[in-house]
């Protein structure tokens, strides 16, 4: 069996679909991974071994750019939010969530904020704006945006993530006419739509974008994403790094101390107060990890 080198373009139920010269491999991971605790990701430049049959053995995962829990997906570029203000309406907080976790690994934010033919959500808008994102208003019903939004992540990797319903799949779908994701019905009465993504795969499109579609999340899997430590949470937010270092003491929490910039800057207008909201939320949440629970006892980057 040759060892060849190639991407994991999909995970499903133990089986991790590589790409390799023009071809699809099926492969199992080897043993080791399970007692070293590292899973292969979808997005993962992988070593494997192949048979003529088709099938193989991921034996080596290759140096990651990043890695992310939830969704689980790596070697990204750019991470776009999907959010929506009308059914199910998205709360900053998942926003702020997913922003904060995305910088922390250095990758590249798009707010796509998508059925603005029913509501153009101008208070998310605005905040995401002030807060120095790029944020893109979308229709996939009416393609309001879409070419706005095909341009943005030409050539790149890009997960989608958002709360299920917002229409990932439909924004896809949009800007790939043909690649036919199956979509779901948002409930009324949840006010959230059904699961349709049961795993993460990575889809061409026509303009060079590597697309991770991958399955929504919603406030009550928010603790199963992962967290930052509280030192380490003020740098993922990034609007406020103009004011870290003015603050009066360097261990600031930036949460209630006198001569604080950060404070200074939030009275000021400078932030926006639900994303000072979500930091305070994150930073109370992040009090609680235990050492061992730290990103650095984490194994999930390959070694």
């Amino acid at each position: 069996m040759d060892n060849r080198t190639g991407k994991i373009y999909k995970a499903m139920s133990g089986f991790y679909y590589v790409e390799a010269d023009g071809e699809t491999v099926e492969c199992r991971a080897r043993g080791r991974f399970r007692m070293d605790k590292i899973t292969p990701l979808v997005g993962d430049l992988v070593k494997f071994s192949d048979s003529t049959e088709g099938k193989g053995y991921v034996t080596e995962i290759l140096p990651r750019r990043n890695a992310f829990v939830r969704p689980a997906v790596a070697n990204i570029d750019v991470m776009v939010i999907v959010a929506a203000a009308v059914i199910p309406v998205t709360d900053p907080f998942l926003i702020d969530r997913v922003t904060a976790m995305a910088q922390s690994h250095d990758c590249e934010v798009v707010i796509c904020i998508n059925k603005c033919d029913a509501d153009p959500a101008d208070k998310l808008f605005d905040i995401y704006t002030k807060a120095g994102f790029n944020v893109i208003r979308t229709s996939a019903k009416t393609g309001v945006g879409i070419d706005e939004l095909s341009a943005c992540i030409s050539g790149k990797v890009c997960a989608f993530t958002g709360n299920t319903g917002v229409g990932k799949s439909s924004i896809l779908n949009a800007m790939h006419p043909g690649l036919v994701i199956k979509t779901g019905d948002v409930s009324e009465k949840l006010g959230r739509g059904r699961h349709t993504t049961r795993h993460v795969e990575l889809f061409k499109l026509s303009n060079g974008a590597v697309i991770a579609d991958t399955p929504g999340f919603s406030s009550f899997d928010i603790d199963q994403m992962e967290m930052i430590m509280k030192e380490d949470l003020q740098y993922a937010f990034t609007d406020f790094l103009p004011f870290i270092d003015n603050c009066k003491f360097t261990n600031c929490s930036h949460i209630k101390e006198r001569g604080c910039a950060v404070l200074e800057a939030l009275d000021n207008g400078e932030i926006q107060k639900s994303r000072h909201a979500s930091y305070v939320r994150l930073y109370e949440q992040a009090k609680n990890i235990k050492e061992w629970e730290s990103p650095d006892y984490v194994k999930h980057s390959a070694k």
